[in-house]
């Protein structure tokens, strides 16, 4: 593999009410396979990904530059943690590292501020399948074939579910 440098690397772009960011898939890039890494940018008041944890797959923060919040913690009991540069985030996969970056002072999408943008790198495991679990929502989202930030045209199954939905195995007719 040769070194890959992110100002050749093109933005993609999210925005759905309060989330709205720029990222840089670095390690697809670069040809990784079994960990993740993605170049964050979090504009001022907004927020990145849905509240979430993954049940198969770790992941890290590691604060570039700017400043912001991490709500961190299971359903039930959370705590929101300031961010600013230097600052890393372990976390592990299960409910008790769900987790949310805000640029904000408070965790939740502001008014437009003076703040700056907040970059961030985002390092993950890439084990597949994977669940994530949305808390807020009340969601699942499956994925196998490719983890979560993988190639989703390799994905034999992916979607998104209420977390309450439930069937018999058995269907009436057997």
């Amino acid at each position: 593999m040769e070194p890959i440098n992110e100002e050749s690397l093109e933005w993609t772009e999210t925005e759905h009410g309060s989330t709205a960011f720029r990222r840089k898939q670095l390690s697809r890039a670069g040809g990784g396979e079994r960990l993740g890494a993605s170049l964050y940018e979090l504009p001022p008041g907004k927020q990145s990904w849905p509240y979430h944890y993954h049940t198969g797959n770790e992941e890290a923060i590691y604060v570039l530059s700017g400043a912001g919040v991490l709500r961190i913690g299971d359903e039930n009991e959370w705590t929101r943690y300031p961010l600013r540069a230097g600052d890393y985030v372990a976390l592990p996969a299960g409910p008790e590292s769900a987790h949310r970056v805000s640029n904000t002072d408070r965790g939740e999408a502001d008014v437009d501020d003076d703040r700056a943008p907040l970059r961030y790198l985002v390092f993950s495991t890439m084990d597949d399948p994977d669940i994530t679990v949305y808390p807020d929502s009340g969601k699942l989202g499956l994925y196998a074939g490719a983890a979560p930030g993988g190639d989703a045209d390799e994905r034999v199954v992916d979607g998104y579910y209420p977390r309450d939905a439930d069937v018999s195995y058995w269907d009436d007719e057997e």
